[in-house]
């Protein structure tokens, strides 16, 4: 390789590995040898001779909607940067498939783990402790946990939204939420809706819950299924932007206007939020951010380990149409 570039050795290591530190008419002379040869370095080798594999394994509980999309393209942007490639993993919300990957990308030599959440088994986490695998979790913040975070607070996020529909005049609230088990940011947000209705003096029976699993489709099937109770709730409140999404829809299906008959909200601001009819009123996550700052800061405990400590990243509410006070026009 060298020999083709006519370069030295060290040049080649330099353009593969730090490319910024060498002159653009010699990067270029080693791309096109590395072109012309079909050339496709050791990375097996260069781990074994420094430690590391410059990979990053992230577990995420679903690739099946936009929810986690925003923030993993800016934690593989970062990452890039650096010179750090990405594993991706799917948990499909399953506590033993995803203790199953966390094992198998520390065994494919990932030099730092991204996981979601909270919810799962300490052993979990002492097993990486035990191999000195920095890892945090992303989506979720809790000052009082051991395990660092870059995240927000979303039991207080769904509060401040909680906050707003109650000052606005509703007193009958529908929620459609994931499964709370096992799912820290659900459990969260169900948890801000019953803090607002508490402090306002109303019972837990003002709530009318829906569980299920995120897609469009369970969307529609869970606000008919709210709309069934006897005493049917004035705003259904959402678990994610996707849910929400397919609620708005089965409202226009069943003949109902959104706002005047019914309020509906969610919870992420995804591209969705901005284009459904009506637009959807929503909490604002700081995705891109958040994804940016988890890299950033693996990277740092990965180079250098250190106690680590968390980032709290601040939500907005985002006010758009399809949330009113009750019957109005």
């Amino acid at each position: 390789m060298a020999a083709a570039a006519g370069v030295s050795t060290a040049t080649v290591s330099r353009c593969l590995n730090a490319p910024q530190l060498v002159q653009q008419a010699t990067r270029a002379r080693v791309e096109d040898a590395v072109n012309r040869l079909s050339y496709a370095p050791n990375f097996g080798a260069r781990a074994l001779a420094v430690r590391q594999t410059d990979t990053v394994g992230a577990i995420v509980p679903t690739l099946d909607n936009a929810i986690f999309a925003r923030g993993l393209q800016s934690f593989q942007e970062e990452l890039g940067k650096a010179g750090v490639t990405l594993l991706v993993a799917s948990s499909l919300y399953k506590a033993d498939l995803e203790n199953a990957q966390v094992r198998t990308l520390v065994a494919r030599g990932a030099d730092a783990l991204l996981l979601i959440g909270y919810d799962r088994e300490p052993a979990v986490h002492e097993f990486l402790n035990r191999r000195n695998v920095p890892h945090l979790v992303a989506w979720a913040h809790d000052p009082d946990r051991a395990v660092p975070s870059v995240g927000f607070d979303n039991r207080a996020a769904m509060r401040g939204l909680a906050a707003r529909v109650l000052a606005l005049g509703h007193r009958r609230f529908g929620l459609i939420t994931a499964q709370r088990i096992g799912n820290d940011r659900a459990r969260g947000r169900w948890l801000g809706v019953l803090d607002v209705l508490r402090e306002a003096g109303l019972d837990d029976s003002a709530l009318t819950i829906h569980e299920t699993t995120y897609s469009y489709e369970n969307g529609r099937a869970g606000l008919r299924k709210i709309l069934s109770a006897a005493d049917p709730p004035t705003v259904v409140m959402c678990g994610n932007d996707v849910l929400a999404a397919g609620a708005l829809q089965e409202a226009r299906e069943m003949g109902l206007s959104v706002p005047r008959d019914l309020s509906i909200t969610g919870f992420d601001d995804i591209e969705i939020a901005k284009i459904t009819h009506p637009r959807l009123t929503t909490v604002r996550v700081p995705h891109r951010e958040m994804g940016r700052r988890a890299a950033r800061m693996l990277l740092s405990l990965r180079a250098e380990p250190e106690e680590p400590c968390s980032y709290r990243l601040d939500t907005s509410i985002r006010m758009r149409d399809s949330l009113s006070a009750p019957g109005a026009s």
